[in-house]
């Protein structure tokens, strides 16, 4: 199996516009150019949070997604965290979640920067209260017993 290409110039601005606090974009979407393809593209950028982007997701896709997320532990702190997000929809074939098992290790050299890694396969493993309290645990700073 070949890696993942992942050399579109799109791809690195999309990411440090993510990092960015300065911008207003929160999330990046990669998917595959075709069924068979190694390469990657960007294909959505958004304002809306991980709501905006679970909407994204298609169960018979595999993709991986960047976003930043906000969250406090208290009125005192406020948090921001990224997260890379491998979603292999349901419905993908076999051959298909091999090759996505084997590029995540591509995706995360040119998407370096993350928290946690969230592996999923349905849009309900991208809600934002899930990711958040394991991001709290993560970070090792819970103050509401996570």
């Amino acid at each position: 199996m070949s890696g993942a290409d992942l050399s579109s110039p799109d791809i690195q601005q999309a990411y440090r516009d993510v990092r960015d606090d300065k911008t207003p974009a929160n999330w990046m979407l990669l998917n595959y150019e075709g069924p068979r393809s190694d390469v990657l593209k960007l294909t959505a950028t958004g304002e809306g949070g991980l709501d905006e982007l679970k909407d994204k997701l298609s169960p018979d896709d595999c993709a991986f997604a960047y976003a930043r997320v906000e969250y406090s532990n208290d009125k005192e702190s406020k948090r921001v965290k990224f997260v890379l997000i491998t979603w292999i929809g349901e419905s993908v074939g076999v051959m298909r979640k091999a090759k996505v098992s084997v590029h995540t290790a591509d995706v995360k050299k040119v998407l370096s920067v993350a928290s946690i890694d969230v592996p999923a396969r349905v849009q309900e493993d991208v809600d934002e209260e899930h990711i958040v309290t394991r991001l709290r645990k993560a970070g090792g700073a819970s103050y509401d017993g996570v």
